[in-house]
């Protein structure tokens, strides 16, 4: 068992270095798009990222990509905002493990029809946690992804991110938890960094990306 133990270790961190040292290394690619940075615009105001186009590429899409189901929920913030999300736990790119969450662009009054229709509700900090009926998880792998959060399972120095990013055009830390955004709205992403925690990359349209950015404005302090 000790044995076998060392080799999952030793499997782990070579995957860590692997996946960092794509980071570092210049005109390094990969055919599935399976790194962070690989962002594309295949038309103006159009993200692409891990294959899947935001605003119109699917979650059927996204678990062919990821060759992983989604679970789905619904959730509903304490100000009475509704969103759809699909949940990705285990996705492996570029060598290592992540979550992806993505949400789903529903009209408002088909995402209200959803949520009378929930067949569970429960707390998740201020905000309440639906279970979908079956037949609206059958919709909701119909509609466009409206923006998609990438979280990896191993915490990155900040020198990567400028690396492969550059500079943020500016940055913004949250009052609350102390968590600093780092804004790119040329390629519609926010890469949130806490201290010891985790990054936390989401991506969304650039013509979305404001309000993205309005709330942190509100809520926090400008770096630069």
């Amino acid at each position: 068992m000790a044995m076998e133990r060392k080799l999952y270790w030793s499997i782990g961190i070579l995957s860590v270095l692997i996946f960092v040292s794509s980071f570092f290394t210049p005109g390094k690619s990969s055919e599935k798009n399976d790194l962070p940075w690989q962002i594309e615009h295949p038309a103006p105001d159009t993200i692409r990222i891990f294959g899947l186009t935001l605003g119109s590429s699917t979650t059927h899409d996204a678990e062919q990509r990821f060759q992983e189901e989604a679970q789905s929920s619904l959730f509903k913030s304490p100000d009475g905002q509704l969103v759809a999300e699909m949940f990705f736990e285990q996705v492996t790119l570029a060598g290592l493990k992540s979550r992806i969450v993505i949400s789903i662009a529903v009209p408002a009054t088909e995402l209200q029809a959803m949520y009378a229709r929930g067949l569970r509700i429960s707390g998740v900090g201020d905000s309440k946690k639906i279970t979908p009926a079956p037949d609206d998880v059958i919709r909701l792998r119909t509609l466009p992804i409206s923006s998609l959060t990438y979280m990896p399972s191993v915490r990155l120095e900040e020198e990567v991110f400028v690396k492969r990013f550059g500079q943020p055009s500016r940055r913004i830390k949250e009052r609350k938890s102390g968590t600093i955004h780092w804004l790119y709205p040329q390629n519609g992403l926010d890469i949130a960094l806490g201290g010891e925690e985790k990054p936390v990359l989401q991506y969304v349209p650039l013509k979305e990306f404001d309000k993205l950015l309005q709330p942190l404005l509100a809520n926090g302090e400008v770096l630069n």
